[in-house]
């Protein structure tokens, strides 16, 4: 089955309703940046306070962390970041364009939309060229080779070298994860597909140290337990599977990319990783620091660098995932015009109910007002008291609110409101004193 491709509307919807903006757009935009608006934000928490909950507060044998974006230099020496993370670049002479010289198939003539850089006959190519995809700055007052430091191009850096320290003050043993969430950075060549491929994002990020000889069954219990996560979004399984890397990372002993269906030319896309990455940087990290990264495992009595599992989500794909997959059309009976919806999982809808009152006469703003205070101590809600009782039912079905909540002319005399759910469109008569009971029961906890 294949999926239609939504994402111009998405675009627009989200810019419209307050979900994401471009960054800087009054001075014209910063290329693949974004700012996550009122809408958003709270979104992308939920998504991150599930994978937080489900990998760290679920747990007991999984410990957080919040790593500094600024490190030691000798860090991604270590790595390998500072020789290897790089790609082929190349320039056109002609039109002036960069290009990904591995990925020149997917890229655009300027000059011929039709065409591939080098295909028009004008093109004029340069000889790939290394290109290292981390950010540069400088610490100190001094612009100097002594002060350079990275923007961190991933997360897992700052688990690797806090191994030792979060084991000890934790006093875990081995098998044991360490989790974190946390902004990344890299000066991608080709970035796009909106919030796809940025140069600013955010990674959640789990680090499983394991006893070597046992990797192989770990990577295969997180390989299915990171799926689950991914059903229990709201997410539909059958835009989703497991694809093999074909080629190996020199650090990985196995890989696997958990893919979506983004729908149209995107199709399938990585939205996590999966990695065994065998003993490969607690190893470097103790070559280049000279400091041991052993574990002492006082039962079998013998010490050893542990491998790690890792997994690692992209917050932000998994954030389009998530509005790509709720996003659908459908008419109404009744009327013309059909509406929009964003049928978000409950768990992580920006709002989860909103409140309104049929008209602004016989107390019913006073009666929707209170109700609105009383329940936003324990939901995020809405109040919304312009245009026709329709459109604000289709202005809530489009930011997926789950439940829409009236007051009218009945509710001052008996006390009850009608609750409509966005995706059955059924109502239910309901005691205002009952509500926040009423949506316990079907919200999420």
């Amino acid at each position: 089955m294949s999926h239609l491709d939504v994402m111009d509307k998405l675009v627009s919807l989200c810019k419209r309703r307050g979900f994401i903006f471009q960054s800087s757009e009054i001075y014209g935009g910063t290329g693949s940046v974004w700012d996550y608006g009122p809408l958003g934000v709270e979104l992308k928490k939920n998504l991150k306070d599930s994978w937080w909950r489900a990998m760290v507060r679920a747990r007991d044998d999984i410990e957080g962390l919040d790593a500094a974006i600024l490190m030691h230099p000798r860090v991604w020496e270590a790595s390998g970041h500072v020789a290897g993370f790089v790609d082929p670049l190349v320039d056109c002479r002609t039109c002036k364009g960069r290009f990904r010289a591995d990925k020149l198939e997917d890229a655009q003539c300027p000059q011929k939309p039709s065409k591939h850089p080098g295909e028009h006959t004008t093109c004029q190519l340069t000889e790939a060229r290394q290109f290292n995809l981390m950010f540069k700055t400088f610490m100190g007052p001094l612009e100097e080779t002594a002060s350079v430091v990275y923007l961190r191009p991933e997360t897992a850096q700052g688990i690797f070298v806090n191994f030792l320290n979060v084991q000890q003050a934790s006093r875990q043993k081995v098998p044991f994860g360490i989790a974190q969430i946390g902004k990344a950075f890299r000066n991608e060549i080709t970035p796009g597909n909106f919030i796809f491929r940025t140069r600013e994002f955010e990674q959640m990020e789990m680090q499983f140290f394991v006893e070597p000889g046992t990797d192989e069954e770990h990577f295969e219990y997180w390989k299915a337990e990171r799926m689950r996560w991914h059903h229990t979004l709201g997410l539909s399984p059958e835009r989703l599977r497991y694809k093999a890397h074909e080629q190996l990372a020199h650090y990985a002993r196995a890989a696997f990319d958990i893919e979506f269906d983004f729908g149209g030319t995107l199709g399938f896309q990585e939205i996590e990783g999966i990695h065994n990455r065998s003993d490969y940087d607690l190893g470097r990290h103790q070559e280049y620091s000279g400091k041991k990264l052993e574990y002492f495992d006082q039962p079998k009595n013998k010490r050893y660098v542990p491998y790690v599992i890792e997994t690692s989500v992209g917050a932000d794909r998994v954030t389009l995932a998530a509005l790509v997959n709720a996003y659908r059309e459908e008419s109404v009976p009744g009327e013309e015009e059909g509406r929009v919806v964003l049928g978000l999982h409950a768990s992580l809808a920006p709002i989860k109910a909103a409140v309104f009152a049929l008209t602004k006469k016989e107390g019913q703003p006073e009666m929707a007002h209170r109700i609105a205070g009383e329940l936003r101590r324990h939901f995020p809600v809405d109040y919304d008291e312009t245009g026709s009782i329709g459109k604000r039912y289709r202005r809530q079905d489009e930011v997926g609110t789950p439940f829409c909540i009236t007051v009218d002319s009945d509710s001052t005399k008996d006390g009850t409101v009608t609750v409509r759910d966005r995706d059955t469109l059924k109502q239910d008569r309901v005691a205002a004193d009952s509500l926040r009971a009423y949506l316990e029961q079907r919200l999420p906890a």
